[in-house]
């Protein structure tokens, strides 16, 4: 028997296809005793079709023969076999949301928790169990890839997608609804939300050079992501706008992660040791970069000006608080499930255009810059 997870609640999708609670904990078929359609029946003094078609929200039921069955529902405790109902409309009753990371980024960054919670709020509203998986190794990705051809969910949630990411053209060759955060390229296929990437990054450089910064550097994202290279790119806009060249030694790749925010400013720190403000690609990163200036006797703002992206609560708990580009991260989990909806429930004609939606962005300044 397929397993029986509970209704609205969030499990780990483990690449071996057990459902797990967030404790690890695998679950199997529900316990002996709960009551059936049959009983539901008897108790109401109806046919078990008409049971099912009242617990299926059909009309063809009277008024009165469906109160009878909702509340022979109510006094049985009975629960819907959500697995039979699924196979019979040739439904999961679930969407994967597929993170390509391992677990110390997934725990570590508000990007990821702030996607969840907003996915998780948004098919709250809905009878779809959420399922969630991380992909850390190419084995486990010939394993979801395997569980995702089997058609044992209805869509899937694609997050942090790198450009060379064989999942959005595998979901795309087995016609599985999806949709992705963020883009791979400029010309993405898939369904995805983004945010105003280049425009928000190049809102926060104008706002440092604004403030009389003279040499201010970046702090970028993996360069193998779109969302990274659009962040430089809104950079190297508000440089040349404000009549300035843009000096390679000012640019330092990172991966996102506290970690490479430091090595990075380490690395600005040793090339161009006269810099005066820095935009990092995200909060994280520029928490890290904050460590390393602060270790090196340079004072925020006043030697160097320091701003972030994503206005995540690494953000609003630095010292001092940093300015960022607010992006809405868990707004862009609701969007990806109403836009995944649709693909669900709309028709299969992938000819036509599909969903791409870009939300604003919006810089918060704070005491850092």
């Amino acid at each position: 028997m397929s397993p029986q997870p509970p209704i609205g609640g969030l499990e780990l999708l483990g690449t071996d296809g057990w459902r797990r609670d967030m404790a690890g904990t695998r679950r199997h078929g529900g316990g002996r005793g709960r009551p059936t359609l049959e009983e539901v029946a008897a108790r109401a003094g109806v046919g078990r079709g008409t049971v099912s078609r009242v617990i299926n929200g059909s009309p063809r039921v009277s008024d009165r023969t469906r109160t009878a069955v909702e509340q022979a529902v109510a006094e049985l405790g009975y629960v819907p076999n959500r697995v039979a109902r699924a196979l019979a409309a040739n439904r999961a009753d679930a969407v994967a949301l597929v993170i390509p990371e391992p677990e110390t980024r997934l725990f570590a960054e508000p990007y990821f928790s702030d996607i969840i919670r907003g996915v998780g709020a948004e098919l709250a509203e809905t009878d779809l169990q959420l399922l969630l998986t991380l992909i850390r190794t190419p084995k486990e990705r010939q394993r979801l890839a395997d569980y995702l051809s089997a058609h044992r969910v209805d869509g899937v949630l694609l997050v942090s997608v790198h450009a060379d990411d064989p999942l959005p053209d595998l979901l795309e060759q087995i016609e599985m609804p999806a949709v992705l955060s963020g883009r791979r390229s400029a010309h993405e296929s898939v369904p995805y939300v983004d945010s105003d990437n280049t425009g928000g990054a190049q809102s926060a450089v104008e706002h440092l050079i604004g403030r009389g910064r003279s040499t201010v550097a970046t702090i970028t994202g993996p360069l193998d992501m779109y969302v990274a290279q659009c962040r430089l790119a809104g950079y190297r806009a508000a440089v040349r706008a404000a009549g300035r060249e843009v000096d390679p030694e000012l640019v330092a790749a990172a991966d996102f992660t506290e970690e490479g925010g430091r090595r990075a400013m380490r690395r600005l720190l040793d090339q161009r040791p006269d810099v005066d403000g820095v935009f990092a690609a995200s909060d994280v990163m520029a928490a890290g970069a904050r460590q390393v200036l602060r270790e090196n006797g340079r004072r925020v703002p006043d030697d160097v000006a320091l701003v972030g992206f994503e206005d995540s609560a690494v953000a609003r708990h630095m010292d001092p608080p940093l300015t960022s580009v607010r992006q809405g991260t868990e707004e862009m989990g609701r969007a990806m499930v109403r836009v995944l909806l649709e693909e669900i429930e709309g028709p299969s004609d992938r000819t036509s255009k599909r969903p791409q939606l870009v939300l604003p962005t919006q810089l918060v300044r704070r005491a850092s810059s």
